[in-house]
This record gives C-alpha cells, structure tokens and sequence, in this order.
C-alpha cells in the first residue's frame, strides 16, 4: 500500500510538470450571441452538460465568459430572465492554448481565481475547456506553489525567477525519489516553455514596433541535451532556426527579421540564466539559421566532406527538437536525416573515430579514475565527460546507423533493444548506467547550487557510497564494452 502511494504520488508529481493542457481537458464549451437571454443561456448550459458558456460578437469574436453560478447568482438579485447575457459576462475572456504545459495553465487559473477556462488550439479554433479540480490543491501543494513560481510573467526578469525555482524543483523531486531521466525531462519541458515564451513576446514586440509578422514560417530548435530532453540544471543555449523556403532575390529582405529575432532570442535567454554557448552554436550565428533546403544542404555536405570540424557540428545537430513554430519543417529536416545519415558509413566512420578519444573515468584495474585536467576539480569525477558523453554518443552513432528517429537517449537504447541490437543485459547495464550517472550528477549540481559554487558535473568519489562506487564501476565497464562494441562494428563495415 505504501509503495501504491509512492508511486500515485509520482505520477501527480510529473503530471503536473510534464502533461500538456490538451491531454486534460474537456469538450470546449457552448458559444452564444451576445444578444442571448439569460433563460435561453441557461437552457443551452443544461444540453450541453456543462457549467460554463462563451459569448461572441456578432463578428464571431470571443468577447466574455459566463458560468451557471453567475446566471443564479445575478437571477437570485431579481435579474429578469430576458436580460441579454452579456450583462453578466466576465470579459475578458480568459484563453488557454492547447499546448501550453498543465503547470503554466494552473498558475493562470489560480491567478484569476477561476475553476475552468476555455481552450483553443494554434489556429485559434476552440477546442476544449480545462477545470481546475480542488482535489489538485490538496493532493500536490508543494507542486502548486513551485507551479506560481514557475510561471512568472515572459520578462527576463521574470524569467530568472523560474530558472531559480527550478533547483527547487529538481531538489523535491529527487528527495521523493524519482528517478533523475523523468526530472531532466521535466526541466527540458520548462526550459523548452521559457524559449516559446521569449519567441512570443519577442514576435510580439518585433510586430508592434513595426516589422511586422514573421515573412516566412519558422521552426526554432533547441539541440544538444534540449533536444534530447536531458536537461540539467543551468544548460547553455543551443538553438538555431529553419526557415521555410524563399526565392533567394528575396534573401536581405527576408533575413534581416530573423537576425533580429535571433539577436533578442538571445540575449533574452542569457539574461534569463542560459549562458551563450562558447561555440557559437545559436540562432544569431548564420551557421544555424537556414531555409529548410539549405539545412538539406548543409547535411550533404557534411556527409560527403566529414572531418572534425563539420563532425562535431553534426554531432551537436543531430539531437534537435522544435520549440517553437508548427513543427513541419523540423519533421521534414528529421525524416530527412534519418533517410540519408544511415547509409553514409565513411561520415560514420569519422565520426566513431571522433568519439573514441572520449574514455571513460576508469584507470588500471578498474578503478576510478579522476579528472587530471581541471586544477580545481583535482581528485574528483568529470561524469560528464568520462561516462555520460561516451554513452550518449555511442548510442547515439547506432541509432543514426540504423535510421532509428528517437532523440532521447533512454528511448534510443529501448528501441535497440526492441530491434536485437542490444541484448537484455546490455539494456539492463546501459540504461541503468544512465539512470545512476544522471542521478549523481544531478545531486551534485544542486549541491554547487546550495554551497553558491559554479554547477558542474564534478563529483568526488568520496561523496560516494561504496555501493554507489561499486555500481558506478560496473556501468563504467558496460560503457566502455559498449564502446569497444561500436568500435568493431565501424571497423568491420565495409565501405
């Protein structure tokens, strides 16, 4: 029974911060005139099952909200059933979007003191409503209060307020024993938020100040550990856009927006507590913002001239997801990679030979070995670098051999799995590797944040229990079989 509760209690933990409004809600509500009586409001109410209607202008507009208890509430005061409902209406209406996060959508409506509000999809059509449940106060209050702290209003500084709760946010939730894959996801989920939410204002402020709208459509990515969803705390920024394709006369023209937009993308992100990246890999960069057929390009010629430049490029870009933008032109980047990545063995070739420079932290005899390289760390672990890096990017390497779409490394290894390609104890091994390397890392982030030291993935052998030790020297050995494994595959394919 304990464990039954544990567990019912992880699932309203993750819930909140991973689901999406459109996962949760109802059937959108009725829309009525706003010449309609109160009695005739009422009635439609009882048809449709529901305690909440819209009001529309005579334009279609959405301009108030009215619930059953307002039309009690205001009749009970000897309002005649004939009055026009938009005498009682709440305006303005208050709207959430289909695919904004449960959390953010919560706040909104703890804010406003409301019990449910209308949903409406990217197109602007209404397609739901989500109710606030009082039994959500009760059964995750901690998760309520983050929720608040987690959704402040799309300003920098605002922002850097929900980065800072966020180290609250994975501290909780690793105390309550989840495992640190599903709190890197959640941190990606709100870090992935903070992009559309700086995108939106940014477009915003951009259309106001006269630029008008975006000329072309444009899907904005995050890459690297974003785009696999293995967020830790405090990532540095890798982004880039793609642009939907324009005649070339039109390049000045076209481009000069998205300079604009990149450029306060940005410097927005930096302010709000996501470094610039230190090579450059970010929209305002020319390298990574292309038209969707000069991303193709780009990955042809990547392909057919791999060396260690354009291989670490490739490797930063393969793990992207979209964050902002209606997805298409990312899925069709995505199908295109995957179609072609496969059957280039001399870029994977190179690359495998890139990779294998990255040993893991094990010396003679299979003991530990500490980073030698960083004064300042002398004596501790890089987990980053010497057993996390060799195990994303060697899994990584089979999956684009095989044409597997997954970004996440986690997924990656169950579909090897599913396909022969990773027997059950190479599994077993490989993702409990990931689930102790993130987990330990992710501790000692958290520990530099308290101590008010710069967060790094640096850990102390001596911080570690001897179970921890001798389970991190049995994942270091299975990393580095994966490793040998790879190896003998890329020699052995024949080219």
């Amino acid at each position: 029974m304990a464990e039954h509760t544990k567990n019912r209690r992880r699932q309203l933990h993750t819930a909140l911060f991973s689901r999406l409004v459109k996962e949760c809600m109802d059937p959108p509500p009725p829309v009525v005139q706003s010449g309609v009586s109160c009695q005739e409001f009422v009635s439609i109410l009882a048809l449709h099952r529901t305690s909440m209607g819209l009001v529309c202008d005579s334009n279609g507009r959405l301009i108030g909200s009215v619930t059953e208890r307002d039309v009690a509430h205001r009749m009970a005061f000897r309002v005649p059933p004939s009055t026009p409902i938009m005498e009682l209406m709440h305006a303005p209406v208050t709207i959430l979007r289909d695919n904004d996060y449960l959390f953010h959508a919560i706040a909104i409506l703890r804010r406003q003191d409301l019990h449910q509000a209308a949903v409406v999809a990217n197109t602007g059509r209404l397609c739901g409503t989500l109710l606030l449940k009082d039994a959500l106060a009760a059964a995750i209050p901690f998760a309520l209060d983050l929720s608040e702290r987690l959704t402040h209003e799309a300003t920098p500084e605002g922002l850097a307020r929900v980065k800072e709760a966020q180290v609250e946010l994975a501290e909780v939730l690793l105390q309550e024993q989840i495992p640190a894959p599903e709190i890197q996801v959640l941190l990606t989920h709100i870090n992935n938020d903070i992009y559309r939410r700086l995108l939106d204002r940014a477009v915003r402020e951009m259309t106001e100040e006269g630029w008008g709208e975006p000329p072309v459509s444009v899907d904005v990515l995050v890459m690297g550990s974003g785009g696999r969803g293995e967020n830790f705390l405090f990532p540095d920024q890798d982004n880039g856009f793609v642009l939907g394709d324009y005649p070339p006369a039109l390049h000045s023209s076209i481009d000069i927006y998205f300079i604009e937009l990149a450029e306060r993308l940005t410097t927005a992100l930096a302010r709000v507590g996501f470094p610039r990246c230190r090579g450059h890999v970010m929209a305002n960069n020319p390298l990574w913002r292309k038209t969707l057929s000069e991303w193709q390009a780009q990955l042809r010629l990547w392909l057919r001239r791999p060396n260690a430049a354009t291989l670490r490029l490739a490797d930063i870009f393969f793990d992207f997801v979209p964050v902002y933008g209606e997805g298409n032109l990312a899925r069709t980047l995505r199908e295109y990679i995957r179609e072609r990545v496969g059957r280039h063995y001399p870029f994977l070739q190179a690359m495998q030979g890139i990779q294998s420079e990255h040993r893991v932290a094990l010396g003679l005899f299979g003991r530990l070995l500490p980073d030698a390289t960083e004064r300042r760390h002398r004596g501790q672990l890089n987990l980053k670098y010497h057993a996390l890096l060799p195990l994303v990017e060697s899994i990584r390497l089979l999956t684009l051999r095989e044409g597997i779409a997954e970004t996440a490394t986690l997924a990656r290894i169950e579909v090897l799995h599913a396909r022969k390609f990773l027997d059950g104890n190479e599994q077993d091994y490989l993702s409990g590797a990931f689930r102790q390397l993130t987990r330990l890392v992710l501790r000692q982030q958290i520990k530099d944040f308290r101590a008010g030291l710069s967060v790094t993935a640096f850990v102390s052998p001596v911080t570690l229990s001897k179970r921890e030790k001798d389970l991190l020297v049995a994942h270091l050995h299975a990393i580095k079989a994966l490793q040998d494994r790879v190896r003998a595959i890329f020699s052995a394919d024949l080219f």
